[in-house]
């Protein structure tokens, strides 16, 4: 397995910290958090873009997309009812794409709750198309920065739209378009009808990306939730995207969650 972590894990650690740490755990790849770098992807300059990939690589890592899309910024809604808002929502998105290439990266993940709710009188089926046009409008983009985006689905009461993989799949399904693959997280999974495992066998011809986590919001291996199905489940479908630890409570600290995070995986992964 390729695995990586979520940088928002570090707080306020410098990003040439983050990236020699984890190297030395043993991880490959460093997905970010457009909120750590500033309140728009479109103030980090093209300078900052090219320091942090090269201190990446003289790491050994790799800078693999961004998550978070959405998070954090104001004006900007995949499901508005606005024609305006979903335009500009569209173009943030290709130019969250273009800094994901530029850090050497191929992958985003559209998870970003907030920013995706069923608009306040409106219908689960109008919030669809609404989210529609939004990706639609962004999508050439996208792929012309060689950057595939993953749609994730979030469970209740995080998220009201796309809250199955089943509904993100129908999405894809609709769009129609290379640029667009699944997204699959542990926790959002842990709500389904299905077991992890199964989806993962469900969803493997458009899988995209993996979040390793636990329901309780920490990382794999700090909860209740047995890794050795889902390790079996990504060899048998014979995954070959990255796992990546992605946390939402920070405790106890930053250095136990990256070490005993992948401790567990590796230990999962040899059963």
């Amino acid at each position: 397995m390729r695995y990586a972590i979520c940088n928002e894990t570090f707080g306020g650690w410098e990003h040439g910290r983050i990236c020699s740490f984890v190297a030395g755990l043993g991880y490959t790849g460093l997905e970010i958090a457009p909120f750590m770098l500033g309140d728009r992807i479109t103030d980090v300059n093209a300078e900052t873009r090219r320091c942090m990939k090269a201190e990446a690589d003289d790491c050994g890592i790799r800078l693999i997309g961004l998550h978070w899309l959405l998070a954090k910024t104001t004006g900007l809604v995949l499901t508005s009812p606005e024609a305006g808002v979903r335009a500009a929502t569209a173009d943030y998105l290709v130019e969250l794409a273009r800094c994901a290439a530029d850090l050497g990266g191929d992958l985003m993940v559209l998870g970003s709750p907030a920013q995706r709710r069923i608009p306040q009188g409106a219908t689960l089926e109008q919030a669809t198309d609404y989210a529609l046009d939004t990706l639609r409008r962004a999508a050439a983009g996208i792929a012309d920065h060689g950057v595939k985006l993953c749609l994730e689905p979030l469970s209740p009461p995080d998220a009201d739209f796309m809250t199955t993989a089943a509904e993100a799949v129908e999405l894809m399904r609709r769009l129609d378009h290379p640029a667009f693959r699944l997204h699959l997280d542990v926790k959002a999974m842990s709500t389904e009808e299905a077991s992890v495992p199964e989806l993962i066998h469900r969803h493997k011809d458009v899988m995209g990306h993996f979040h390793a986590n636990d329901p309780n919001l920490r990382g794999p291996g700090f909860g209740a939730t047995d890794f050795v199905p889902i390790f079996a489940a990504l060899r048998e479908i014979d995954y070959k995207g990255w796992v990546s630890v992605e946390v939402f409570d920070y405790t106890p600290d930053p250095e136990t969650i990256a070490r005993e995070s992948i401790r567990y995986m590796r230990e999962c992964e040899k059963v």
